[in-house]
């Protein structure tokens, strides 16, 4: 069994990309936190090891994907509420983020995506499975 999830994905600065994930209201593991990669704390097992681009490519052989150009993952948080989703949509904006695609609303299930500041896609959503419609 998984007891926790690290994505890793590459950055272009550091600074920036914590300023960004800061201001988003995420906090960091400073054990895991130096000047060549962030871990961001997305949940009780589930962080993002945001690593400086020359420290990403020590772990492959592989060109890195230049995200603002191609997508290399999708990544989806989920969050207590609808508006929620839209807070964290409006910081981000302001913050040098963009809007990704149009919200989807379902009903019970809200979102809305963006790319952060080197491109990335987060889908930020929220979901209330008991107010899921019944299948046939």
């Amino acid at each position: 069994m998984v007891k926790q999830i690290f994505i890793n994905l590459p950055v272009k600065d550091l600074n920036k990309t914590n300023t960004f994930f800061s201001g988003l209201g995420f906090s960091f593991n400073p054990q895991f936190s130096n000047e060549i990669a962030t871990c961001v704390i997305l949940g009780e097992n589930i962080f993002a090891m945001l690593l400086k681009e020359d420290f990403f490519k020590s772990f492959t052989t592989k060109e890195i994907c230049d995200a603002k150009k191609s997508v290399e993952v999708l990544n989806c948080i989920q969050v207590e509420s609808r508006e929620k989703v839209d807070e964290l949509l409006t910081i981000a904006t302001a913050s040098g983020g963009k809007e990704h695609r149009e919200k989807q609303d379902h009903g019970w299930m809200y979102a809305r995506t963006m790319e952060d500041i080197d491109g990335h896609i987060w889908e930020i959503m929220f979901a209330d499975p008991s107010a899921m419609p019944q299948q046939a």
